[in-house]
């Protein structure tokens, strides 16, 4: 029986580790070529090297050029690229008269801006082909605030606003875009945030607490999502926000 990703040519960002390595692993057990970019050598180089020797290049999702030129190997590489995964991002916490420029900078330059370079370099591609599937993984910060995280929320809502404006865009020649909306993962992030406390066991606790299921999901689960909504098992849904956080989100607004 074929992979669910068979024919599925994809370029992911943030592949190296966390939730971008569990959204790899799932695409090659379904059956996809997958080219893979992150800014991270050292991890990058392992993290394709333990998924199979996968075709990868190292480069930071704000250069433009470096992006456009890491799309045209990744086309040389696997063939023309009919799937985008945005995955790669950073958390950006701050109390927003605390924000200093290069912060807010950073935090729109890589959630916004990278994402938007990696769209630009891989859509001619997609509407030439006449089909194409863009993913961009968002958070549930993309619809609700928390106090002392900003940027990240700000540059998390223009993402969503990225998703839906290309969607409408470009539904008419074939491509469709959409975003996954994770809550807290189980991620090497969420491990340091941890223990950044005095005591990591009750910070891991409290947060478990706050999750109707009294637990967060493992990148395996959301890679699960990611699979879903590049496939062609939901050819209709376009310009939508898929949420997988355990119903957290719907608990804070009841």
């Amino acid at each position: 029986m074929a992979g669910r990703l068979q024919g599925k040519r994809i370029f992911l960002t943030g592949a190296a580790q966390g939730i971008g390595y569990a959204i790899a692993e799932a695409c090659v057990r379904e059956e996809a070529k997958l080219f893979l970019v992150d800014r991270d050598a050292a991890r990058l180089h392992e993290s394709a090297a333990r998924l199979g020797e996968l075709a990868y290049r190292v480069a930071d999702i704000t250069d433009t050029d470096a992006i456009s030129d890491a799309l045209a190997e990744a086309n040389r590489a696997i063939g023309p690229v009919n799937a985008l995964i945005n995955n790669a991002g950073v958390n950006v916490f701050h109390v927003p008269l605390d924000t200093g420029d290069d912060e807010w900078h950073r935090a729109l330059d890589i959630n916004v801006k990278g994402a938007w370079n990696c769209c630009k370099a891989a859509l001619p591609g997609m509407i030439e082909q006449g089909v194409g599937t863009i993913l961009n993984i968002a958070s549930t910060h993309s619809f609700t605030v928390i106090r002392g995280t900003f940027p990240y929320p700000v540059a998390k809502h223009a993402l969503l606003g990225l998703t839906r404006s290309l969607a409408l865009e470009y539904a008419g020649q074939g491509v469709r875009v959409n975003a996954l909306a994770p809550g807290y993962v189980e991620t090497r992030k969420a491990v340091d945030w941890w223990n950044s406390f005095p005591d990591p066991a009750a910070a891991r606790a409290e947060t478990m607490a706050l999750h109707p299921g009294g637990r967060i999901a493992s990148p395996a689960e959301i890679a699960m999502a990611a699979l879903f909504l590049i496939s062609d098992e939901c050819p209709f849904i376009n310009a939508a926000c898929l949420v997988a956080d355990g119903g957290l989100s719907v608990l804070h607004h009841a």
